[in-house]
């Protein structure tokens, strides 16, 4: 199921084929940077820009071996450029490779999910505008509190993505730092100036300090940002699964031709999609309660949080990535169904107008507590009884001594709530016309 909404390019990015050729472009950039002060004899730098290379399958094979990763990365390396490689990965740690190569797929991951991102605001603020000014109830608790439109969930979805993508943003420049400083991070055995130039070489910026690792509270606020990405889309999952209720049935997941919902019930339409959804949430919050747990590591550095970051980086962009794409196909595809919302509207017999009854009696001089009272007595007797509110309270001489029919009519105007709506959308979309 995954698959099919995951963009291959995503995927592509966490291959052996990409990491060891992030892993190269560092150990080659750090070998032109050393080249132009001088350290790397022009001919070994030629040799060594014309030959790097390397194979995964032969990697693999080394490593078995050797029972380390960029130690048979570069022993493969070697097998390529001949004698020059004695300047390959001179001075450096493996971390210098490792972090500051991470860093760039990292980056790589965050553009595609920022492509993601603005798709789905382009859905989002689309359905917004086409239901504007669709009348439904809002809930508070479930139950029915006060009109809005069905426009607005979508403008509040669109406000929250935005801030999402800020956040995404935000943990993109926070993820995107290299460190060449080698074994503790004392530049020892390389000079800051090589760390300076490779990161501008490779468009990252070097970390103002850093011990054998680049600290890992940056990977925590790139996954805790995804995890709130996931917690906004579940958030709209979960609303459209109540939406979808048979009781409520104001819109629902697009139903394919031919599609079915239940092996034994053939009349079951699930929002099978939505709940997708809201279970791969849980993974992101997971993995990022996982990268929090990377950043206490021992002294200047262990690899305790190496391992975790070989499943959770490739596991929560490829998830994210995932989230995004078929949320952004439920929402684009979403059936609606205003004139269910007007019949949900009109089920409990006005009784959404009761704050705007109870104002106009604090108007004429009631206490609030005497006036939540009356109102209250008649709003109890259509949840119990039926009927509607307007009447109810016509029938009540408390009330009515204190409101003329010419005055208790207009308080039942459903324009009244909605009166506010395009300065909402205003304050949402003023600056993404």
């Amino acid at each position: 199921m995954i698959e099919r909404y995951t963009r291959p390019e995503m995927g592509r990015i966490w291959t052996l084929e990409n990491k060891y050729r992030k892993w190269l472009d560092v150990e080659v950039a750090v070998c032109e940077a050393r080249a132009e002060r001088g350290e790397i004899p022009p001919q070994a730098m030629q040799d060594i820009r014309e030959k790097a290379a390397f194979n995964v399958c032969r990697i693999d094979a080394i490593e078995k071996e050797t029972q380390h990763d960029v130690i048979a990365f570069l022993t493969n390396v070697a097998e390529h450029v001949g004698p020059a490689s004695r300047f390959i990965h001179e001075g450096l740690t493996s971390s210098d490779v490792l972090d500051t190569a991470n860093a760039l797929l990292f980056v790589e991951a965050a553009d595609l999910l920022l492509q993601d991102v603005d798709q789905l605001l382009a859905v989002l603020k689309r359905r917004a505008f086409e239901f504007k000014d669709t009348v439904t109830i809002g809930r508070s608790h479930g139950v029915h509190a006060e009109p809005m439109t069905f426009g607005m969930k979508f403008a509040l979805w669109y406000a929250e993505m935005r801030r999402n993508r800020e956040r995404l943003e935000r943990a993109r420049e926070t993820m995107r730092v290299g460190k060449i400083s080698g074994a503790v991070g004392t530049y020892a055995n390389i000079d800051p100036d090589i760390e300076a130039r490779v990161c501008r070489r490779l468009g990252l910026q070097p970390a103002p300090i850093s011990t054998q690792v680049i600290q890992r509270d940056r990977y925590a606020e790139f996954f805790a940002t995804l995890a709130l990405i996931g917690c906004s889309i579940e958030k709209i999952a979960v609303e459209i699964r109540h939406l979808q209720r048979t009781e409520v049935r104001e819109a629902e997941e697009y139903f394919a031709p031919g599609q079915k919902g239940s092996s034994a019930m053939p009349h079951k339409r699930n929002p099978i999609a939505c709940e997708n959804l809201s279970g791969l949430a849980r993974i992101l919050r997971t993995n990022a309660l996982a990268a929090m747990e990377n950043v206490t590591l021992w002294h200047e550095r262990d690899i305790s949080h190496s391992s975790v970051e070989r499943v959770i980086g490739p596991d929560s962009t490829i998830l994210c990535d995932t989230m995004l794409v078929r949320l952004t196909r439920v929402l684009d595809r979403l059936l609606v169904y205003p004139d269910r919302m007007r019949r949900n509207l009109e089920l409990t017999g006005g009784l959404f107008y009761s704050q705007r009854v109870l104002l106009a009696l604090t108007g004429k001089g009631l206490s609030r507590e005497e006036a939540y009272r009356l109102v209250q007595r008649n709003a109890m007797k259509v949840w119990h009884e039926g009927g509607n509110l307007k009447e109810r309270l016509q029938e009540d001489q408390e009330v009515m001594r204190c409101l003329s029919p010419e005055e208790l009519a207009p308080l039942f105007d459903l324009g009244y709530h909605l009166k506010h709506v395009d300065t909402i959308f205003r304050k949402v979309f003023r600056d993404n016309p």
